[in-house]
């Protein structure tokens, strides 16, 4: 007959069975709980006062501080300190967003405001419905099929947010801007700057702010996401405007529009364009995805969850994105160009090229290869941990 897997070989000293062991663990996973929730609640106490002194949610200082404390009290104890301050980070971030939420950076007395989000009920108008309301502003959402028009809700409106289409934001802003009032704002999310901004100087009698969120409207906090302002006209409406967004835990960049759009060139076309390009030319081939994923690396899997997420999301929104910006062509030239030239030096087995370019690459990024090799390494560890 076959041994209980959970009871000693003969012969071996007597231990717990493994199923005692497992629920001692749930005891104090329970316990850990119970801690945590402890904690919760003083993060609460933290945010009333943090709120009534008015100081801000972040402080960078003291998180240093605790997690070079809780690094040094892990490794007597037996614990990897790497692991501990993965973990602590994690309960960092929680508490920064749950103060957040309780408006910790929001004055006692801040004057409540009309906000008319037009497009609102797209994504990212949802997103940024859901964080002026919470922070307790009356909001009204004007789109194609709602009771309310666009023109009734822009020019009533403290604050009217553009949320629409990239090629449709220009000729939404001439046909609103005149109706916002003197006295009000006009802002846009677009994710290029110069026309949109321009647009609405132009056509807008109110204070202007152009922004664009760094973020997709499915992430699960607001917490550290970054957004880009590019203020236009009115020096109270942009303080009023990062107050709000940073009430929220939003990291906020200020430029301007010509800076933030050849920015995006990289950081969106390029990347874009090279995630496109990848997708396509797996398509072309007719690889299955399963058979490559039995014999997946780390990378690769990363490589393909940011591919599948690229195209499992919307193309007229990468569309406008690429074709919106004026870098487009001379990035997507580069591209192709660059492509080509490691395309013909690995072709022709040419190992001196190849560290050559290697080289030059490498030279080009300098110190940010450590602090890439560093944070992959994490990113890794988390893949293969819930893989």
């Amino acid at each position: 007959m076959g041994q209980d897997p959970e009871q000693p070989n003969s012969g071996e000293a007597q231990s717990r069975p493994l199923s005692v062991l497992r629920a001692i663990i749930d005891s104090i996973d329970h316990d850990l709980l119970q801690l945590l929730a402890k904690r919760n609640a003083l993060v609460g106490e933290i945010a009333d006062f943090k709120r009534h002194h008015r100081r801000r949610i972040r402080d960078l200082a003291r998180e240093r501080e605790l997690l070079t404390d809780r690094r040094d009290r892990a490794t007597p104890l037996g614990l990897s300190p790497e692991m501990i301050e993965s973990m602590f980070r994690l309960i960092l971030w929680a508490s920064r967003d749950r103060q957040a939420a309780l408006k910790a950076e929001i004055p006692v007395d801040i004057e409540p405001r009309t906000v008319a989000i037009i497009g609102g009920k797209g994504g990212m108008g949802k997103c940024l419905a859901n964080l002026f309301g919470d922070l307790g502003h009356a909001v009204m959402i004007a789109d194609v099929d709602t009771q309310l028009s666009s023109k009734e809700a822009a020019s009533v409106a403290d604050v009217v947010v553009i949320s629409v289409p990239i090629e449709a934001t220009p000729d939404v802003i001439r046909e609103l801007g005149p109706l916002v009032k003197q006295d009000s704002l006009l802002i846009d999310v677009c994710s290029v700057k110069s026309e949109p901004l321009s647009v609405m100087l132009e056509s807008c009698r109110g204070s202007v702010i152009g922004t664009h969120p760094l973020f997709g409207p499915s992430v699960h906090s607001l917490q550290g996401q970054r957004l880009v302002i590019t203020p236009g006209r009115g020096d109270d409406w942009l303080v009023w405007l990062k107050t709000m967004f940073e009430a929220r835990g939003l990291e906020l960049l200020e430029t301007t529009a010509e800076r933030h759009d050849k920015a995006m060139a990289i950081v969106q076309v390029l990347t874009h364009f090279s995630t496109e390009v990848m997708g396509k030319t797996m398509a072309r081939l007719g690889v299955p995805i399963d058979e490559t994923l039995l014999f997946t690396s780390p990378i690769y899997l990363m490589e393909m969850f940011m591919t599948a997420r690229h195209f499992a999301q919307s193309p007229r929104l990468y569309g406008s994105i690429q074709m919106a910006n004026p870098e487009t062509p001379a990035v997507t030239q580069a591209y192709i160009e660059a492509a080509n030239e490691l395309r013909k030096i690995a072709i022709e087995e040419d190992r001196d090229a190849f560290k050559k370019t290697f080289d030059e690459v490498r030279a080009y990024f300098g110190e940010f290869t450590e602090r890439a090799m560093a944070q992959s390494d994490f990113l890794i560890d988390r893949i293969v941990e819930r893989t």
